[in-house]
């Protein structure tokens, strides 16, 4: 059996995010750390909890992602960075 190509891991980590995100943004905890960093619309948080409590209160209950690109690369101690750009359609929206 082979191991999955780190391109592969970071498409379907990605995949894994969004329907989580989608379903029960709390349940986001555990694939954040506590160095973690969260920069939405120029506001930062630090921190899983407090990541996962901005998520969380974000004012929109439905959400879509138009994702416009996928770039990953390995790191040296085995992570995999990953930067998506694309589009959210919140609450029904047809447009962004």
């Amino acid at each position: 059996m082979s191991t999955p190509n780190f391109e592969e891991v970071a498409k379907q980590f990605v995949e894994f995010y969004y329907n989580q995100f989608d379903s029960d943004r709390k349940g986001l905890t555990s694939l954040y750390r506590e160095q973690s960093m969260l920069t939405f619309e120029s506001s930062s948080v630090l921190g899983a909890t407090p990541i996962t409590e901005k998520l969380s209160s974000l004012p929109f209950e439905k959400v879509k992602h138009q994702v416009s690109t996928l770039d990953s690369q390995p790191t040296v101690e085995g992570g995999i960075i990953i930067l998506i750009t694309g589009q959210l359609l919140v609450d029904e929206e047809q447009r962004p």
